[in-house]
């Protein structure tokens, strides 16, 4: 009886709550048959290939505009390494503090600063992976790749339903590819942007590893300090988890944008780029954050209009 009364009287305390409006339990529909002719036109006449991926991370909806194709990765294969690695410590395999030494022959070129620092540095698994991410340190990924073998970063990407992402060689090292031809083809890694937009996706409902994990790649992701490219014209206030990656013929980046109404992955990737120069305006990067700040104001139109310059 007391548990009947009891009842009762939870019902009716709900009859007297506001029901949530539409807007509160769902953000209201972006208008993606304006987005993609946006971004349909920013990228008519530009000299090569542009891909694009993007999907409400509230609702679902998004777009696609090449996002089946291949795309060359460059660094942007570094998120499917954390992924794995992450996996490999969820099975009790790795320990984020487990310790890693650099020696000599493991400095590599390109991006980062392992390469500059004494042989014999001791980190950990936890730095090595911060630093492949935030500033894209190359020797920081190849000692990482020591301890995950390419294969296994294959093999988790085919467990998340993303068979044409994958990893080639270790950075700088391409007679270490387990994949010659696509290699050769490709560079470091291959990936499309559908499967891109898929395991940022899966990382923000805590899917891609487990919920503890990926809440640690977000923030992890959160870190990066390329600001040329998606993230380059978003409004104060914006944040984003994203990681990008540059090649002569290649610029991508790809991630989550966070805003007031409704967090957004977004994937832009380019390939055959006909200006192959390391500027900050390079066409592409400027094309990818155009792109950016529009995906950005479409599906968070309460926020300060993105400062996209004429």
């Amino acid at each position: 009886m007391i548990h009947r009364i009891a009842l009762s009287l939870l019902l009716a305390a709900a009859t007297l709550l506001p029901a949530p409006t539409l807007a509160q339990a769902r953000p209201a529909a972006a208008d993606t048959a304006g987005l993609r002719r946006s971004i349909e036109q920013m990228t008519r006449g530009y000299e090569g290939v542009v891909g694009v991926s993007v999907r409400s991370l509230a609702t679902g909806e998004g777009l696609s505009i090449r996002g089946d194709e291949t795309f060359p990765t460059a660094s942007l294969i570094k998120v499917a390494v954390l992924v794995a690695l992450l996996d490999e410590v969820r099975k009790g395999t790795i320990r984020l503090d487990d310790p890693l030494t650099m020696i000599a022959r493991d400095r590599v070129g390109g991006s980062g600063v392992l390469q500059h620092l004494h042989s014999g540095l001791e980190l950990t698994v936890e730095d090595a992976a911060r630093l492949m991410i935030v500033i894209s340190d190359n020797t920081a990924t190849n000692l990482l790749l020591d301890k995950v073998p390419m294969r296994t970063v294959w093999a988790k990407m085919d467990s998340l339903g993303l068979p044409h992402t994958r990893i080639h060689s270790k950075t700088f090292l391409r007679s270490t590819s387990v994949a010659m031809d696509s290699s050769v083809k490709y560079g470091l890694g291959v990936t499309t942007p559908d499967e891109t937009v898929r395991l940022f996706a899966l990382l923000h409902e805590g899917r891609a590893v487990s919920p503890a994990l990926d809440s640690l790649a977000i923030s992890i992701l959160r870190g990066n300090e390329d600001w040329n490219k998606l993230v380059r014209w978003l409004p104060d206030g914006a944040t984003a988890a994203h990681k990008s990656g540059d090649v002569d013929q290649s610029r991508n980046d790809c991630g989550i944008l966070y805003g007031p109404d409704a967090p957004v992955a977004v994937c832009v990737m380019t390939r055959e780029n006909r200006d192959t120069s390391y500027a900050t305006d390079n066409p592409a990067n400027r094309l990818i954050a155009r792109i950016g700040a529009e995906v950005y104001r479409v599906f968070n139109p309460s926020a300060p209009p993105p400062p996209v310059p004429r």
